[in-house]
């Protein structure tokens, strides 16, 4: 039995062990994926698709409208998002303005309820 189980469920051909990335920041990384695959279907949610070039634009204006309303590098923002598309629209735009992300989760229910 190995220690990694998950490897079992692995498409054939992906390897166990990656390099690792050079990249500076997540955002350095999301940069340049953006670049490389811009035409090409990043996220999909009940039929409508964000390609890289278009997630990229939407989390730079998200990023602009953060730092337009005030918020500096440093200060925390919470995102209380279900799992659609806005999300990683809301994530990668809140890590570009340079905030620290508060994720709450919209389907939790306050204690006792």
């Amino acid at each position: 039995m190995t220690d990694r189980p998950w490897f079992a469920h692995y498409p054939p051909g992906l390897p166990a062990e990656l390099p690792p990335r050079r990249d500076p920041s997540l955002i350095a990384l999301f940069d340049r994926c953006c670049r490389h695959f811009a035409d090409r279907p990043a996220l999909e949610n009940f039929g409508t698709a964000l390609s890289y070039r278009r997630w990229h634009d939407l989390s730079r204006r998200f990023a602009a409208a953060l730092q337009q309303l005030g918020l500096e590098k440093g200060q925390r923002l919470a995102i209380m998002l279900p799992n659609f598309l806005s999300y990683p629209v809301a994530l990668t735009g809140t890590l570009r303005a340079g905030l620290v992300v508060v994720n709450l989760n919209p389907l939790f229910t306050p204690p006792g309820s």
